[in-house]
């Protein structure tokens, strides 16, 4: 990067050379005698619970993206190093190796592995201190290296390396309190089956159907005498037929319905719990409130 904004940096999202989004940038890591940005580290993994080392070299910075010169498959491969702490030489080696770059100065040279660590400054976290790297042992230059480097860093860059040297020199100290957080998702996963199957039940149905029948009826009519005819005294038989209807039952099947299975998104809300830690400081002093020390004397400046 020709320009490096160390604060815009912090809050920006980083992309891969092929254009995937990787996750969010985490931290900056300077170089201990130069202060220059050598390494950031990108969230990745789960939730974003993993944090990933990738050079600076040939990134470009375009408002809230970075554009890394690396995939993401590549970067999420990357060497396991811990990103709470100051990068040791050793480290700071194995990743150079691992993304083929020159330890001596962060450029690269394909399968080159020219390993000078007296001349490369070791990228540290942002404000470690610069005697850390030296072996001369002089403490002007140790000095004069750590005043010039704390001038260009942020007042964030420079808490975990002032912690050390104020606490060492008797001054104000601080510290500082880690909380865990609950990083809340969804994971899509198998819940179930939902089937069709037909089967067969019997029900007892009763129809009135209406029928008609006939009946016979004796139906008798006087002759007068007019009427009257001569006949003969016997036997005589009339056979009548008589018609009725019956009920007929018959069966067939016929479709209904049609009955199919949908499938349709509901969302709603489920609460999940977990314990997660946090520091607490507490402040001990041997001065009571009379500004005397415990042996009632008054505390020497």
């Amino acid at each position: 990067m020709s320009t490096f904004d160390v604060n815009a940096i912090l809050s920006s999202t980083a992309y891969g050379s092929d254009g995937d989004k990787i996750g969010k940038v985490e931290q900056v890591f300077l170089d201990d005698n130069s202060g220059e940005p050598t390494f950031l580290t990108v969230n990745t993994g789960l939730f974003g619970a993993k944090e990933n080392f990738v050079p600076v070299k040939g990134a470009n910075q375009d408002g809230d993206r970075v554009v890394l010169p690396y995939t993401k498959d590549v970067i999420k491969d990357a060497p396991k190093v811990d990103a709470d702490q100051h990068l040791s030489p050793a480290e700071e080696e194995e990743l150079y190796r691992y993304y083929e770059m020159n330890f001596d100065g962060g450029h690269n040279t394909g399968n080159e592995r020219e390993r000078n660590a007296a001349a490369a400054g070791t990228a540290g976290v942002a404000g470690t201190a610069a005697g850390d790297r030296h072996a001369n042992g002089h403490d002007a230059d140790r000095d004069r290296l750590a005043a010039d480097r704390d001038r260009d860093l942020t007042d964030r860059d420079r808490t975990g390396a002032d912690h050390d040297r104020r606490a060492a020199a008797g001054e104000n100290a601080s510290v500082t309190r880690h909380e865990e957080r609950l990083n809340v998702g969804t994971q899509e996963g198998e819940a179930g089956h939902a089937r069709l199957r037909k089967y067969v039940v019997t029900d007892h149905e009763t129809v009135d159907v209406p029928v008609e029948r006939e009946e016979v009826t004796v139906e008798r009519t006087p002759l007068n005498g007019t009427e009257a005819r001569t006949g003969r005294i016997g036997e005589e038989e009339v056979d009548v037929t008589l018609h009725e209807e019956r009920p007929v039952v018959e069966k067939e099947a016929v479709a209904v319905e049609e009955v199919g299975l949908n499938k349709q998104t509901v969302r709603e809300t489920q609460r999940v719990e977990a314990d997660v830690r946090k520091e607490q400081v507490d402040v001990e002093t041997d001065v009571d409130r009379n500004g005397l020390g415990r042996d009632g004397e008054a505390p020497r400046r």
